[in-house]
């Protein structure tokens, strides 16, 4: 039976009065038409300028918006939201060394964080050692750089593993990061089986929008498929994979395209997984997103709701999952990075702060929030406390957190929820008749479908039909925040120690452990030669982050993006 909200009568009459009132609306113009010649979204989807519950006329209560914690899980994904448990606050730090950002981590902790988030230098994100000839003056740049199980102790050392959860922003090498980190704990004391966190771990969104590439598609998905199956087993409160539209939208995707995009990824992977002999209801909980949060504040909220609503129907239909938790789209939210402006930086804190509260109102498990400094450099500590005060403001002081989804029900809320998700839904049918994401990436479609959105927008500022206040709108003249230099004397001082830590290692049981890591990857995908085992035995025999990812790299190949226009 169905749960319509309005009746038809009910219906009828406001179609009567809607056709009344557009009257009166029009009148009105004739003295004082409207500001623009168009409204529209800040992904251009346009708006109109009245909703009502004509919009929504065919909406069924139970079935489309439904309670907290229940299926489809438009409303959130827990029962209870934030009325029991605030979302975690997870600042994104890493800057020059292990030690530095492990003071960064502390300070954080200190002003009240409750989940740490790493950043790893460009060399890291892309396998090298700090030694590498492809790595000089990139040490500790943009993140922190990890070579060995040394640096990762000295990263995490006097934090208690087992009691704080970690989130690494690491893609291609993930699995070797990982398994330092997993190494690491175990030699502190912790178990595995306690460890709780998320590896970022999509290869897709690289090919697509972020580009630190490494091996080609398809050992990159086996690589991602052998931590599921690995967390699964043996680390079960974490999460193996953070499905991430954040950087397809700060490639310049629409919030549509970075919806559908992420989606179809997440698709991907679970398909794999299960091609893998794994049950769906063993590995789909511990899956979790990855949105931005964009300057267009409806459309960010929107845009969450209808990622819980659309993954919950895609698991429980395309995939038959029976357990709710498989149907749980758990996300984390950054606010977005591309909309802040080097510009009068200090107007970074408004955007940060309406974006935050559109992630809050989308419920969002975990949050960062950018610092206004973050367009120039790595965010200073003054800038990173604000963002982190800005959290706690809306947590504490604003009432937002009192009310589960407080804007369910409203008209053009659950209109723009509605279209977002069937607009998604027409990338996803054209994603499977292309025959998959990795087809549709080698056909380069959803990369220049990005491209041909970030240039429409870049367009529209240009020609003033969006503001960006301070950019062609009220510009002015306020000097430039003083940039964070990072020491170059830092790279020299990690090469040395680098050396040092080789020339202790045991030659003969390194050698053995990086042979027993090469044999897995030439076997057949199967758990008997899941990577994870070998990796945490090769990093505790020493082995650093190139070496173990040189050994991808022969076995598998490497991955050079085609140019396309």
């Amino acid at each position: 039976m169905g749960t319509r909200m309005f009746s038809e009568s009910a219906i009828e009459r406001i179609e009567k009065e809607y056709k009344e009132w557009l009257q009166d609306y029009e009148k009105a113009l004739q003295k004082l038409p409207e500001r623009l010649e168009r409204f529209s979204t800040v992904s251009d989807m346009e708006v109109k300028n009245l909703y009502t519950p004509l919009d929504i006329k065919n909406k069924d209560y139970m079935e489309d918006i439904g309670f907290p914690g229940c299926y489809p899980f438009t409303r959130g994904v827990q029962t209870t939201m934030y009325r029991a448990r605030l979302w975690t606050m997870r600042m994104f730090a890493g800057l020059g060394t292990a030690e530095q950002t492990n003071e960064r981590f502390h300070y954080l902790i200190s002003h009240g964080e409750t989940g740490l988030s790493v950043a790893f230098d460009f060399p890291t994100l892309m396998g090298y050692d700090t030694d590498s000839s492809l790595a000089r003056g990139e040490c500790g740049r943009c993140g922190v750089a990890i070579d060995t199980i040394e640096d990762m102790q000295r990263l995490f050392a006097g934090i208690n593993l087992e009691e704080v959860t970690t989130s690494m922003t690491i893609n291609p090498p993930a699995s070797v990061i990982w398994a330092m980190y997993i190494a690491n704990a175990e030699n502190e004391g912790f178990s595995r089986k306690k460890l709780g966190g998320t590896i970022q771990n999509d290869c897709l969104k690289e090919f697509i929008a972020q580009k630190t590439l490494m091996l080609p598609p398809e050992p990159s998905i086996r690589l991602v498929v052998d931590t599921v199956e690995f967390g699964t087993k043996e680390v079960p409160r974490w999460n193996t994979i953070s499905i991430s539209g954040y950087h397809i939208r700060e490639a310049g995707a629409t919030a549509v395209q970075e919806l559908a995009f992420t989606i179809y990824d997440g698709i991907t992977y679970v398909e794999e997984c299960i091609k893998r002999g794994l049950n769906v209801d063993d590995f789909a909980g511990r899956l979790s997103f990855f949105w931005n949060s964009h300057i267009d504040f409806f459309e960010e909220i929107a845009k969450m709701r209808a990622a819980r609503r659309m993954w919950a129907r895609i698991m429980k239909n395309r995939f038959k999952a029976q357990n709710p938790r498989s149907m749980m789209c758990r996300f984390h939210v950054q606010t977005a990075g591309c909309s802040l402006t080097a510009q009068e930086p200090y107007n970074n804190i408004i955007r940060t702060t309406t974006e935050a509260l559109a992630a809050i109102l989308g419920g969002c498990q975990s949050l960062h929030t950018n610092s206004l400094d973050e367009v120039y450099m790595i965010p200073s500590e003054f800038a990173v406390k604000i963002a982190l005060r800005t959290q706690q403001i809306l947590a504490y002081e604003v009432g937002v957190a009192n009310v589960i989804d407080p804007l369910a029900g409203s008209y053009y809320v659950e209109a723009l929820t509605d279209r977002m998700e069937e607009e998604a839904n027409e990338y996803i049918r054209k994603l499977d008749e292309m025959g998959g994401m990795v087809a549709a990436i080698e056909k380069n479609y959803p990369q220049m479908e990005i491209a041909d959105s970030a240039y429409r927008f870049q367009q529209q500022i240009e020609r003033g039909e969006k503001v960006v206040i301070g950019i062609n709108m009220f510009p002015s003249e306020i000097p430039p925040l003083e940039v964070l230099k990072i020491d170059p004397e830092i790279e020299r001082l990690q090469i040395e120690r680098l050396h040092k830590f080789k020339e202790r290692r045991n030659k003969v049981k390194l050698q053995k452990a990086l042979d027993e890591l090469r044999r897995r990857c030439e076997g057949k995908p199967c758990w008997e030669n899941n990577v994870m085992p070998a990796l945490i035995e090769a990093v505790k025999a020493g082995a650093t982050e190139q070496e173990c990812c040189d050994v991808y790299r022969e076995v598998f190949g490497t991955y050079t993006d085609p140019a396309s226009f």
